[in-house]
């Protein structure tokens, strides 16, 4: 990250030792639809958020028509960067990730905009695999999983891609190392909310189309239940679902007839399948206008969140689990933990390369 992050000097003595260096972390997650900020700083048993930011900016918009990011999408997402930039220095960040996704996997001209975006924020993004934000996700989500079942199946619906994780749930979570989950396969298809709903519509939205939609989507998710057999084990009782994106936490605040989006009382919560094709159903059948007046909808996903809706749908169909979790984490959270895990790693290494020169200098 050039110019917001630089090496910390310091060598830590565990987590004590981490949380009391001063060492500020940043992680931000540009996706086809939204640019996200994470700031925290370490704790004895994880880390506190001191700064976040999040803004819809639509980086994938016509992406599907053109192959490229067109210039209005870039200008917006600068705009979003630079204040995302701002608030690294002055919270004084020295560590940082910034990561792209599926509108800068798919973009033929995503290098030159990366190279633009480092020169006017200073911020350095790294376009990752669909595998690393499969395993960022789940690693983000892992604090809320059930230990009591030992087999998760983890979603992020984003704008231009769904991410499918099926993962072993471990027996303990050290949220100081970062927490550990074994991801036993993932699988990730092209169809996000803004693939979708550009591709079938967004604003009129017959019940019919709805069912196409969720149609789509079930058949891109077939191939990895065929290979895998996870609606045996979702049947059995043997497999749990934890959804992070922002149409399951919308989908929550609707069910709660929240008047503003509140993340505390989402983030965790349960939605049971009746009630996530209830609401889905309801808000499929309501107005453009309607949704766009609607407190958890709003006029920034009033024309995405019915895609969304049908993402939903078709992997509640696919994998029968009865209920999912609600998680309004991911994979900025993963970034945070796993720069956290590498920077204790590392200085533990250089303590140790350290000590017999320090013995020997004291003979």
């Amino acid at each position: 990250m050039t110019g917001l992050a630089s090496t910390s000097r310091q060598t830590g003595q565990g987590a004590a030792g981490d949380a009391a260096s001063g060492r500020v972390y940043a992680a931000l997650d540009l996706g086809t639809n939204n640019c996200r900020l994470l700031v925290a700083r370490p704790t004895s048993d994880g880390f506190r958020v001191i700064d976040a930011f999040s803004r819809i900016v639509r980086l994938g918009e016509g992406l599907g028509q053109s192959g490229r990011l067109s210039e209005a999408a870039m200008a917006r997402t600068l705009e979003a960067l630079k204040i995302c930039a701002a608030k690294m220095r002055r919270r004084g960040v020295t560590h940082a990730r910034a990561i792209a996704t599926e509108a800068c996997r798919r973009a033929a001209n995503c290098a030159e905009f990366l190279a633009r975006a480092e020169r006017d924020t200073g911020i350095a993004i790294e376009i990752i695999s669909n595998d690393e934000e499969a395993a960022l996700a789940i690693l983000g989500c892992a604090p809320l999983v059930d230990r009591a079942v030992a087999q998760a199946l983890v979603f992020d619906i984003g704008g231009g891609s769904t991410e499918i994780g099926w993962m072993e749930v471990p027996a303990e979570l050290d949220m100081v190392k970062g927490p550990n989950p074994r991801l036993r396969a993932w699988h990730s298809i092209p169809i996000g909310v803004v693939t979708l709903a550009e591709h079938h519509g967004g604003r009129r939205v017959t019940p019919a189309l709805y069912e196409a939609m969720i149609d789509e989507v079930a058949g891109a998710l077939a191939p990895f239940e065929a290979a895998h057999g996870l609606g045996r084990l979702a049947r059995d009782g043997r497999l749990q679902m934890l959804g992070t994106s922002g149409t399951v936490t919308t989908l929550a605040g609707v069910h709660q007839r929240l008047r503003r989006y509140d993340r505390a009382r989402v983030d965790g919560c349960y939605l049971d399948f009746p009630t996530v094709r209830q609401i889905s159903r309801r808000i499929a059948s309501m107005s453009y206008e309607r949704r766009v007046s609607h407190p958890c909808i709003g006029p920034d996903r009033a024309d995405l969140v019915i895609a969304g809706c049908a993402i939903l749908e078709a992997l509640c169909g696919v994998w029968p689990v009865g209920r999912l979790r609600v998680a309004d984490r991911g994979l900025r959270e993963g970034i945070l933990f796993t720069l956290m895990s590498r920077t204790r790693l590392a200085e533990a290494a250089m303590a140790r390369r350290a000590a017999p020169c320090n013995g020997r200098s004291q003979a």
